[in-house]
């Protein structure tokens, strides 16, 4: 038998080529965290450059451009920012405009609910306070009568009284008074004595008026009633009436 036979269960594997030894070192891949740091980086760095590059390229465009072509983009930028400015103005102008229309209708505003008010007081709908008068008529004969009452709201009207209460009865423009036995009536409501009228106005203009010689004052004490006139620095009429809808008038406007 040969010497050369090897022996049983050696088997002996092929040594790697060169070539397979540098596949393998190359594939798969490793990648560490190191290069993967610096490809990031080179990536960025990259990016900064070609911005830089087409940020000098456009720069250049304008130092190579023609004198004509600079002076007309200056015309253009000069153009746009009159416009601009002219735009601006316009917009100002506008905001003015509405404020205006605001504060306007504002002081419309008010002014109505003024004018409410006051309709409010002469049509008795509304309470009112104010310096005026008290006057208390005390009937010791009975001898008072409704014409008489009514003579003071008449008066104390021209002197310039601007509410009227009797005894917890709003007086209003068309309020009537009549005699019902020993009482008085004031638009249906029976009132006795003694009479209390409450009444806004100016003290010093409605005190002389039913002082006068031969006005109320005086009338009403030859039916030997007593009348005491007050002047008061705050008077309140918070006795109301209803609104009441005309039946047939009708604003003309």
């Amino acid at each position: 038998m040969s010497d050369d036979t090897n022996p049983a269960g050696n088997s002996a594997e092929p040594e790697a080529t060169g070539r397979q030894r540098l596949i393998a070192a190359v594939w798969p891949p490793r990648v560490t965290r190191a290069q993967l740091t610096v490809a990031v980086l080179l990536f960025v760095l990259g990016l900064g450059l070609a911005i830089q590059v087409r940020s000098t390229s456009e720069g250049g465009l304008l130092r190579g451009a023609r004198q004509e072509d600079l002076v007309r983009i200056l015309d253009e930028l000069d153009d746009r920012s009159v416009r601009l400015e002219h735009e601006k103005q316009r917009l100002e102008g506008q905001r003015r405009e509405l404020e205006n229309s605001s504060d306007q209708a504002e002081s419309a505003r008010k002014q109505t609910r003024q004018k409410e008010r006051e309709l409010g007081v002469l049509a008795g709908t509304v309470a009112a306070k104010g310096p005026g008068i008290q006057i208390t008529i005390r009937d010791t004969t009975g001898a008072v009568e409704a014409d008489m009452l009514l003579d003071t709201i008449q008066e104390l009207r021209a002197a310039g009284a601007e509410a009227i209460e009797v005894n917890e009865v709003r007086v209003v423009a068309s309020t009537y008074f009549t005699d019902s036995g020993d009482s008085v009536r004031i638009d249906g409501h029976k009132v006795s004595g003694p009479y209390v009228f409450d009444v806004i106005g100016e003290p010093k203009d409605m005190e002389p008026a039913l002082n006068i010689p031969g006005g109320v004052v005086q009338t009403l004490e030859k039916e030997q009633a007593r009348v005491e006139v007050t002047r008061r620095k705050n008077i309140t009429v918070d006795a109301l009436r209803s609104a009441k809808r005309p039946d047939y008038a009708r604003s003309s406007k």
